[in-house]
């Protein structure tokens, strides 16, 4: 007898990791964004836009999350 593999079913060996993901209202905490103007050296503009492409985001997404967890530490 010839078994069949479908392909919608797991292979290998299988571990049930606990859930740890937050509900859905506590992914997005919306906050309150202000458009500045600032001037950086492009050597730095150059830095954010090289590793921006690699991620499949946007420099600026970047520079404000490099700014928001610096001042949570600092605050």
């Amino acid at each position: 007898m010839k078994t069949k593999n479908k392909s919608d079913m797991p292979v290998g060996k299988l571990t049930r990791v606990e859930d740890f993901l937050p509900p859905p209202e506590q992914l997005v905490m919306p906050e309150e964004t202000v458009k500045v103007t600032i001037s950086l050296t492009r050597s730095s503009l150059d830095f954010f836009k090289r590793k921006a492409r690699k991620q499949g985001t946007k420099y600026q997404k970047m520079i404000r999350e490099l700014v928001d967890r610096y001042t949570k530490i600092y605050h």
